[in-house]
């Protein structure tokens, strides 16, 4: 199983992705986040060699790309996520939400069809490989507050911050 890594810029600094064999997302890190392992060290323990290729990465680093510049809000990009069930159910949640908007996370609990499991609905949220294109950034506190985020609360601000700017 191979993983293409490649680099692209957004607007809380550049990112690194990696696609597999299908280009399908496989992963993402902000270089400037506060991450447990880094994108290659969690991918090659989930059993991808690491290689390079702009051809097979190039239809992301297009779209993360247009994303920074603000001509894309959403991303309509095969993801390859693997999961519990519990954990693909939010992940397709965070989906749903909007750019530009924001959700609790009740609310996200709810979308993933068990509204009494907003912790539950955290930790999945906080296991999310593909941050910015499976927006985790746009869960926040029931009061309104900027709560975790894996890469540091910077990056989901200026996230956040980007699509409030670019919003239609």
């Amino acid at each position: 199983m191979l993983a293409y890594l490649d680099t692209a810029p957004s607007p809380a600094g550049p990112v690194v992705f990696a696609v597999d064999e299908q280009g399908a997302l496989a992963g993402l890190r902000f270089l400037d986040g506060k991450y447990a392992h880094t994108l290659e060290e969690e991918l090659t323990r989930a059993g991808y060699e690491l290689a390079a290729d702009e051809k097979k990465s190039a239809a992301v680093r297009q779209r993360l790309v247009e994303y920074a510049e603000g001509t894309r809000m959403d991303f309509d990009l095969p993801v390859a996520m693997r999961g519990t069930p519990w954990q693909q159910a939010v992940w397709s949640a965070l989906m749903e939400i909007p750019a530009g908007q924001t959700r609790s996370y009740r609310d996200l609990a709810a979308m993933a069809g068990r509204p009494a499991a907003a912790r539950a609905a955290g930790r999945a949220n906080a296991t999310n490989p593909i941050p910015l294109v499976v927006p985790c950034h746009r869960v926040i506190g029931a009061d309104g507050s900027l709560t975790g985020y894996g890469g540091g609360l910077h990056i989901k601000q200026a996230l956040l911050e980007h699509e409030a700017r670019w919003r239609h």
